[in-house]
């Protein structure tokens, strides 16, 4: 068994302007780095083995400050980057509906093998996730690891732990900066915590839907 803390990115300004991000990239926001800085203030005090990261600058950013708290070298691992939109990346919703309806609407479906040009699949994603996840669980068992990354990650991992399809709506949010607990024992995943930004206090939290991952 591997306990994984998983971590989504601090606040970016394509949150703020919900903008799809995919694997493109925008800044942190003041409050992002704030995020992030109080983040490794808390996780100083948690007993992990190992600290990985999505390569992409806003989770690379964040798990820096966890890093320079806790003496962690940060792995960085590009299977742990967010899902590519393709065409849809850097576009707010009524921007890709009005560059193509139709795609737009075959991506609203929700079908989980529809792939926007240029981008992936939701089944072909999760797949990505899940097994760059038990590949690092594989590695560190018995062990306790944090991984930062992104939001449609927490999501595939939060699927895999309860069974929820690929085209229904998750029914609890993704919050910035938050920590997120599961264990992973060969191929069976169960979450322990989910959301848990006691952290960043009442007027720290930030929530953004999938829209703006």
């Amino acid at each position: 068994m591997s306990r994984l803390i998983l971590i989504r990115h601090g606040e970016t300004l394509w949150n703020t302007e919900h903008r799809m991000q995919g694997q493109l990239d925008s800044p942190l926001t003041e409050r992002g780095i704030w995020q992030a800085r109080r983040l490794g203030e808390r996780m100083t005090a948690m007993d992990f083995t190992a600290l990985y990261s999505s390569d992409l600058p806003r989770a690379r950013l964040t798990a820096q400050r966890i890093a320079d708290l806790s003496g962690h070298a940060i792995v960085d691992d590009e299977r742990l980057r967010e899902r590519g939109f393709g065409m849809f990346e850097g576009m707010t919703h009524p921007e890709m509906e009005r560059l193509d309806p139709q795609v737009y609407a075959r991506f609203r479906s929700r079908d989980p093998q529809y792939a926007v040009p240029g981008g992936e699949s939701p089944a072909g994603f999760f797949a990505r996730c899940r097994d760059a996840l038990e590949d690092l669980a594989a590695r560190h068992r018995g062990e306790t690891i944090a991984v930062v990354t992104h939001g449609m990650v927490l999501d595939s991992a939060y699927r895999a732990a309860t069974g929820l399809a690929l085209g229904e709506p998750r029914p609890v949010p993704l919050v910035n900066a938050s920590l997120n607990w599961f264990v992973c024992d060969g191929g069976a995943w169960q979450v322990e915590r989910w959301g848990d930004a006691e952290h960043l206090g009442a007027d720290g939290v930030t929530i953004f839907s999938d829209g703006s991952v």
